[in-house]
């Protein structure tokens, strides 16, 4: 059983944490470059947001809100 997470280790550590390891170097030479990446999915939830809101507005100017109804007394 140590053989199967040994494995699993040497997968993350040599495969999958590749691109980590290349930004982690990046940084030494250019921050902005390294962070370029944090930049697009900032740039990506601001227009997200802003189409929600643009959504939100467009629903509650068209009254189309569903109203709960009263039970009779």
């Amino acid at each position: 059983m140590t053989e199967f997470f040994k494995g699993i280790s040497w997968l993350f550590e040599n495969v999958l944490f590749v691109p980590y390891d290349a930004l982690r170097s990046l940084e030494l030479d250019s921050w902005w470059a390294a962070n370029a990446i944090n930049f697009v999915f900032i740039i990506i939830g601001m227009i997200a947001f802003a189409y929600w809101c643009k959504q939100l507005k467009m629903f509650q100017d068209a009254d189309d809100e569903k109203t709960r109804s009263k039970p009779y007394s």
